[in-house]
């Protein structure tokens, strides 16, 4: 009988359980919803450690969106968002579109949200109604 993974999320120093790695991502993808990432949107990866980069992988799928991990500018300048460290974004054209993930704000923010699974609601917000 197989014995299921119980580190989805391995790196050399670090590893993370399913419920971790949940929660983590829940966390990290309600973010993204909050600065207007959509189902259909992608969104590159560039310059995040290797955990980091596991999380960041799965909070985008969670939002609908798809993760564009090659770090170049053509793919970075072809998504709708990014996710960087502050080391990185010396490495990105366009600064008014990236989730800084070592940046304070952003840290207190991860830090004092929740990490329960988006809803619907979340990820599908209504339309304003029509005057």
């Amino acid at each position: 009988m197989c014995k299921p993974v119980e580190s989805p999320a391995t790196t050399t120093d670090s590893e993370l359980t399913q419920a971790e790695l949940d929660s983590w991502s829940n966390r990290l993808a309600r973010m993204l919803v909050r600065r207007g990432v959509r189902p259909g949107d992608h969104v590159a990866i560039v310059h995040t450690p290797q955990l980091e980069s596991i999380v960041a992988r799965l909070a985008i799928i969670k939002t609908g969106a798809t993760p564009a991990t090659r770090t170049t500018e053509t793919t970075a300048s072809r998504a709708d968002f990014g996710i960087t460290t502050k080391a990185g974004m010396e490495h990105t054209i366009d600064t008014g579109r990236w989730l800084v993930l070592d940046d304070r704000s952003t840290l207190v923010q991860y830090l004092t949200g929740s990490d329960a699974p988006l809803t619907a609601a979340e990820l599908h917000p209504a339309l304003p109604a029509a005057a």
